[in-house]
């Protein structure tokens, strides 16, 4: 059986940021993670893509947001192409607008944190 794959979008290099903690916590639970940084190159040493569109994976079980609404809302286009099981609108991610497009879009929003979900305190991983 294959790995379950994750699109975090808003991934950081910088290890104190939850884009890049959300990486950590994935990997250690055997996802297949794909980071999403318009930056690009490389974070926790998997290869950093500068958009949604350019993920190998077909489709994705979860895509998890760790930018802003206003950023989120012009990507959902994007993500609904793409297409996921589950949209995590990580704390800060979040707004009523992006919840009900996301809705509209035929998505799964969950308003959560996405780390907490694996059973992962984000605090652990320093």
């Amino acid at each position: 059986m294959s790995r379950p794959t994750v699109a975090i979008i808003g991934a950081s290099a910088d290890r104190s940021k939850f884009g890049n903690k959300s990486v950590r916590a994935h990997l250690a639970q055997g996802y297949e993670v794909f980071p999403i940084n318009p930056k690009g190159g490389e974070i926790e040493g998997l290869t950093t893509y500068q958009s949604l569109a350019e993920v190998p994976a077909e489709r994705l079980d979860r895509i998890s947001l760790y930018v802003p609404p206003a950023v989120g809302l012009k990507l959902l286009p994007e993500i609904a192409a793409k297409g996921c099981d589950e949209l995590w609108l990580n704390p800060g991610s979040e707004s009523d607008e992006l919840v009900e497009t996301a809705r509209e879009l035929g998505l799964n929003p969950i308003v959560a944190c996405s780390i907490v979900d694996l059973g992962v305190s984000p605090g652990s991983l320093g």
